[in-house]
């Protein structure tokens, strides 16, 4: 580069700087300045042999990253200046202990945060993606600036990106959507959030940005006309009570509205709730809630509204602290139009988020909603020994969820994931009580752990000491931190099976001379075709391979002379997962409906669904039932043209399926019978009792009972168990 170029840069660079502490959104004190003043200094040194792939200064990025922090979102002087040295330890010659001699322990533990992140390998692979986001998101137990700044950081890369690749840009629009994105709107960060949602959308689907793009500018002017004509007629009501406010539109996101376009199956000129209408006033604290009340009167007294469409986020704000009023009403033309009603100071914490917290904290008053978001999240950090995608997919169920606020019997509120059942309620008081519960009262009345739980409902939790999770809560439960528990205890619970049932298995083997060693355990892995050892063991705790299954191993197994010619024709090798401590499920069949049935089906052709796929069935005219996966191209129409169709369908592990079986039982009736028979069949590994009928007469009875087994060992067992019961003569399966 010329002299006159450098010189020329040199000015611009100084330029940003000087902006930089301008737009800052917090008051910088002159320590502030210092602070930033000297962060600035180490970033130009640091960078100045580098350039970016656009062919300028490469310190240009830092500085706008700053900007993003201190103006955007409006955070602090330490993180405007960890946000300047963010890539200082990772691409040059300063290390982490000179960050910390000269700038203090607070910011080299960010910048070291930071550079972690970068250090996680750069994979396409989603399970790779999913176990970066995992690490990352372990970097909030230092400190939540690190995550903030890296969404800033991914922002501006965001908006640089064009003199990328094509297939680079892809892959980070990609990841930005998968995880950037979700992690900005938990934080607050709407703003960020739909810039990210747009840049990505951007480079995956440029002919839909720009046709959608293009489609907005054209309808800006008809819009504004919009908004004149609500704002004239609610105008002169508005100013005779003697507010002070403002009425500005807001033009729904690009992403949004292909979300929408791809939701409803219609086109853009058919999604009637393009925008928002803001009504954004003046008020001291005490009058807040007051005066936004008046306003919605005042609103509602000129246009309908929708009373399903009510939105009260003041008198219990979401966690992430959003608080505003939010009404559809019946606007001009006759059509709805969402009506959002904020003071300035709610406005600027939905704007700024997490940093307009700290501005209007008071006194003692707690940190509202990302405290108590990052305890939930460390929480559900350390319960992570699923697998990481996961791991990911649970976390943005409840990133992105709605939320509903319900009462403990003792009148607290409680904010929880819009669909979450009795079972995710039990888990957010606390895991103890998630753990024992036994059955759920909503509003007094019983109801089963699946029932969705509505705003407003009060949950009472019935615990005792007997009761433990088991497989069907995980259909029930829709929180992560909820599901990663019942998991926990259910592994836990298998693989205690598993070494009983390695116990068994070494007995029953010694009865066919078979030693249990590394090579029979490989080869009856093979021979059942299961994937691990601890499969194996499960399955024979369990009693789904019984004595016969192991008498016709241990005959092919002993018969040394086929074994040999068998091995010369085809060595079998180990399964790779043998040792994997770990207990797979084989998904080999499909069932229908809630009685999970089986019935005749057909994959269908048009997304060919796997095993373990996520489907549903669709009963066809001609066909029968075709199995579609659940994100099918034709899903959506299906199901929105056809909903009165689709059965449920599952795939699951045919080895763990379960069968109701009818017991008949007959005998002499004495005191305390029915109490012993039950008895007998709660402590029996693994049943579950559905229906109990019993009669007597003349001193004898006739009891019919169905229960749930997984094999037919398990009920032979209990059938002999019953037969030794005193006063029973006869128990038949019928």
């Amino acid at each position: 580069m010329t002299q006159a170029a450098l010189e020329k840069e040199n000015k611009l660079i100084a330029k940003q700087y000087k902006e930089l502490l301008r737009i800052s959104y917090q008051t910088l004190s002159d320590d502030d300045k210092m602070l930033i003043r000297s962060a600035f200094e180490v970033a130009v040194d640091a960078h100045k042999n580098q350039r970016r792939k656009s062919g300028e200064a490469y310190v240009f990025h830092p500085i706008a990253v700053a900007k993003i922090v201190a103006s955007e979102i409006g955070l602090d002087a330490v993180s405007i200046a960890s946000a300047l040295l963010h890539d200082v330890v990772e691409d040059t010659e300063y290390t982490l202990d000179d960050i910390d001699r000269m700038f203090g322990e607070t910011v080299a533990r960010i910048v070291d945060g930071l550079t972690k992140i970068s250090h996680l390998k750069k994979d396409m692979n989603i399970s790779q993606q999913a176990e970066n986001f995992r690490k990352m998101l372990l970097t909030l137990n230092d400190d939540v600036r690190v995550i903030i700044i890296k969404i800033a950081d991914r922002y501006h890369n965001m908006l640089t990106m064009d003199s990328m690749p094509e297939h680079k840009q892809v892959k980070i629009s990609s990841e930005t959507l998968y995880i950037y994105a979700p992690l900005a709107h938990r934080i607050g960060l709407y703003n960020i959030k739909t810039e990210l949602e747009d840049l990505s959308l951007k480079y995956t689907e440029p002919d839909v940005y720009y046709d959608i793009k293009n489609k907005i500018e054209d309808s800006k002017e008809e819009q504004q006309a919009y908004i004149d004509s609500f704002a004239e007629v609610i105008d002169n009501s508005l100013k005779k009570e003697g507010l002070n406010y403002v009425i500005k539109g807001r033009m729904k996101s690009i992403f949004s509205m292909r979300r929408k376009m791809k939701a409803q199956n219609v086109a853009f000129d058919e999604i009637y709730d393009k925008f928002a209408i803001r009504i954004i006033y003046k008020s001291d604290a005490q009058n807040e809630k007051f005066l936004a009340w008046k306003i919605y009167s005042i609103v509602t007294d000129h246009f309908t509204p929708n009373p399903v469409r009510l939105r009260d986020w003041i008198s219990s704000p979401k966690s992430t602290g959003y608080e505003a009023l939010h009404i559809t009403v019946m606007g001009p033309k006759g059509k709805w139009v969402e009506v959002q009603i904020r003071s300035e100071r709610m406005h600027e914490i939905a704007e700024k988020g997490y940093a307009a917290h700290f501005k209007y904290k008071h006194g003692n008053q707690k940190e509202q909603g990302i405290e108590v978001w990052l305890n939930k999240l460390q929480e559900a950090l350390e319960n992570a020994n699923t697998n990481a995608v996961d791991f990911v997919e649970e976390f943005k169920l409840n990133l992105y969820s709605k939320e509903i606020f319900v009462f403990t019997p003792k009148g607290e509120l409680k904010s929880l994931p819009k669909g979450a059942t009795p079972l995710d309620f039990a888990f957010n008081i606390h895991t103890e009580v998630g753990m024992r519960t036994r059955g759920a009262k909503v509003n007094g009345k019983l109801v089963p752990l699946n029932t969705t739980l509505h705003s407003g409902d009060q949950v009472e939790i019935i615990t005792s000491n007997q009761a433990k999770p088991n497989q069907n809560w995980l259909d029930y439960a829709t929180t992560a931190r909820a599901r990663a528990k019942i998991k926990s205890v259910l592994r836990e619970e298998k693989k205690s099976i598993a070494e009983e049932g390695k116990e068994i298995l070494r007995r029953k083997l010694k009865s066919q001379k078979v030693t249990l060693n590394e090579d029979s355990i490989n080869k009856m892995v093979t021979y059942f075709k299961l994937k691990t050892s601890l499969d194996l063991f499960y399955r024979v705790g369990m009693g789904s391979i019984d004595n016969q299954m192991l008498k016709d191993f241990a005959s092919s197994y002993n018969n040394a002379f086929i074994s040999f010619f068998k091995n010369r024709m085809r060595r079998t090798p180990a399964p790779e997962d043998v040792s994997r401590d770990e207990i797979t499920s084989k998904y080999d069949m499909l069932v229908f409906g809630t009685e999970e049935e089986k019935l005749d089906y057909k994959l269908s052709q048009c997304c060919n669904p796997i095993p373990g796929d996520s489907v549903f069935g669709f009963v066809s005219v001609s066909e029968g039932i075709k199995v579609h996966k659940k994100n099918c191209p034709n899903a959506i129409s299906l199901q929105s043209n056809y909903a009165y169709r689709i059965i449920t369908a599952k795939w699951v592990d045919s080895s763990q399926e379960e069968f109701r079986v009818d017991i008949q039982l007959t005998g002499i009736d004495n005191l305390g019978l029915v109490s012993e028979i039950t008895e007998v069949i709660s402590d029996n590994m693994h049943v579950n009792m559905r229906n109990l009928n019993f009669s007597t007469d003349g001193g004898t009875f006739t009891g019919r009972i169905t229960v749930v087994v997984k094999n037919n060992a398990i009920l032979g067992k209990l059938i002999e168990n019953l037969k030794h019961i005193s006063g029973i003569d006869k128990v038949t399966r019928l």
